[in-house]
């Protein structure tokens, strides 16, 4: 099976197709090594948006890097007819700060970020010292089978 990946971008920003390519390879790569497979909107936006989304549905009045909206609940994924998973937004200003911050490529931040958020929408999490000890080491693992590394 296949998974269904759309990237909506905001009016004022813009993807190079590496950088789209890298949002699609990484859903990919963390739905495949969960043996997983479904639809998936990757929003990128700018710090006013992730904010007023941040706002609203987390009640953060902060910029963020990333936003997952899973269509789950409780602990399993609801099998709906059309096989959607959730939606994920990714802030682009944010994701070049974080590059520059961490010293390593936007294309790493930008797979980083969308495996992050793939696998909130697969239920994972990080609130609690016990899920973040389980989630943290399976994003590297991800990154790592993608062969990317901070570069």
């Amino acid at each position: 099976m296949k998974n269904k990946i759309e990237i909506i971008c905001s009016e004022n920003i813009s993807l190079d197709k590496e950088l789209e390519n890298t949002i699609i390879d990484s859903v990919n790569a963390a739905f495949n090594h969960e043996n997983k497979c479904g639809g998936v909107n990757v929003a990128i936006v700018d710090n006013e948006e992730i904010k007023r989304l941040n706002r609203e549905f987390r009640d953060k009045d902060s910029v963020t890097d990333v936003l997952s909206f899973p269509a789950w609940e409780g602990n399993e994924i609801l099998s709906t007819p059309d096989g959607f998973v959730g939606d994920i937004a990714i802030s682009l200003p944010r994701a070049e700060e974080q590059a520059n911050e961490y010293g390593h490529s936007l294309k790493r931040e930008i797979a980083f970020l969308t495996i992050h958020g793939c696998l909130h929408i697969l239920g994972y999490d990080h609130i609690k010292k016990e899920d973040e000890l389980i989630m943290f080491p399976l994003q590297k693992k991800i990154l790592e089978e993608m062969n990317i590394s901070r570069e």
